[in-house]
């Protein structure tokens, strides 16, 4: 065992999150989200959602500094009528975990699919929201 790495990271994800370097990217997809057939390297975070699994990975994942948009989520398609309650929660989630503030980018669904099949890998979790899929991208630790 490890102090101080959050229960939900499992230790393929850590090792994960390991490997990722600065730009690579992880998508958070949900239940709905095509996630084994888009992922080079595909994660199973089943039965949890996907504002637990962002906490834990930004008390260890810093988010691009360097970028306009270190975080992408998929916008609601034309005729879907809802704003996503759990893009607030994604909101307090990064403010709590984050320092910097840092933008948001809609990307319309099948823009989100084509960049997500680009990411390091796809955290396939439990969430049932619609539209909760979201791209981080990984920053860099700095030396104090």
């Amino acid at each position: 065992m490890l102090k101080n790495i959050p229960a939900i990271i499992s230790p393929e994800l850590l090792k994960t999150l390991i490997e990722m370097g600065h730009g690579d990217e992880i998508v958070l997809a949900d239940g709905n989200f095509p996630a084994a057939s888009h992922a080079s390297h595909l994660i199973r975070c089943d039965g949890h959602g996907i504002p637990e699994i962002l906490d834990a990975i930004l008390q260890l994942m810093p988010l691009d500094t360097y970028v306009e948009y270190p975080i992408s989520l998929m916008a609601v398609s034309q005729g879907d009528d809802l704003k996503p309650v759990i893009w607030d929660e994604y909101k307090k989630v990064i403010e709590k975990n984050s320092d910097v503030k840092h933008g948001i980018q809609m990307l319309e669904r099948f823009k989100f699919y084509e960049h997500a099949k680009r990411a390091y890998a796809i955290v396939a979790s439990g969430e049932s929201a619609l539209y909760a899929n979201v791209i981080l991208k990984k920053g860099v630790i700095e030396n104090n």
